[in-house]
């Protein structure tokens, strides 16, 4: 099986290409995938789990399987500071959204995620859809960064937001802000969740006992 692999930036300078050709077994995963391509490029390896990585132009877990023509993009850290802000359908993780924000200079380190619980409205609750207009969305998400980041400038923060089918206690949004001091962590991190639900174009579809329905306010 052959896939192509795309390189921008600073990755694309390391390695001297901006595309890859990677030859892999059958029912390889996108792990199996960045393990050869670190094991080829020692240049790659040192960017460890800081990396972006999509499939066909989404992002899946690191456990999905490739097929024959598929393309992998390795996008890195963004500059300006390596805090973030996107949509995503694969389950996200606290771990990621933390490494955006760290640093030796961070004090504090504050997080906050969202889960989906098994009541609303006086319903019991069976699972939600979560639908965005992504290219928006992330817009939006990246205003509220950047709104933070002038009230609190020496915070750093990273906000990811799941949509799609999300069963009871999985997560639908996560933050992470890190300051030199607790206090402004703590506020940053509540800042963004307040603006995420007043501005973001995300909906919320509930599945009830009673039946399924559209929240009219953004989660």
């Amino acid at each position: 099986m052959r896939v192509r692999v795309l390189l921008f930036a600073a990755l694309r300078e390391a390695v001297g290409e901006k595309t890859l050709e990677l030859e892999l077994r059958a029912h390889a995963t996108l792990a199996d995938a960045l393990a050869q391509l670190e094991s080829q490029h020692r240049e790659l390896a040192r960017y460890g789990g800081r990396l972006l990585v999509a499939l066909n132009e989404q992002r899946v877990p690191r456990t999905a399987e490739l097929h024959d023509g598929d393309e992998i993009a390795l996008l890195p850290p963004v500059s300006g500071g390596s805090e973030r802000a996107w949509i995503d359908s694969a389950p996200l993780s606290l771990d990621a959204l933390v490494r955006e924000v760290s640093g030796p200079e961070m004090g504090g380190l504050v997080t906050f995620t969202g889960v989906v619980r098994n009541h609303a409205r006086g319903e019991s609750i069976d699972h939600l859809e979560y639908e965005a207009y992504a290219p928006m969305a992330e817009k939006e998400l990246r205003k509220i960064v950047a709104a933070a980041r002038e009230r609190w400038p020496h915070v750093r923060l990273a906000v990811s937001h799941r949509v799609g089918r999300l069963a009871i206690g999985d997560a639908a949004v996560m933050i992470a802000a890190a300051g030199p001091h607790r206090a402004e962590a703590f506020e940053a991190c509540r800042f963004a969740i307040d603006q995420l639900k007043k501005s973001v174009p995300i909906w919320k579809k509930e599945f009830a006992s009673s039946g399924s329905y559209w929240v009219e306010e953004n989660p």
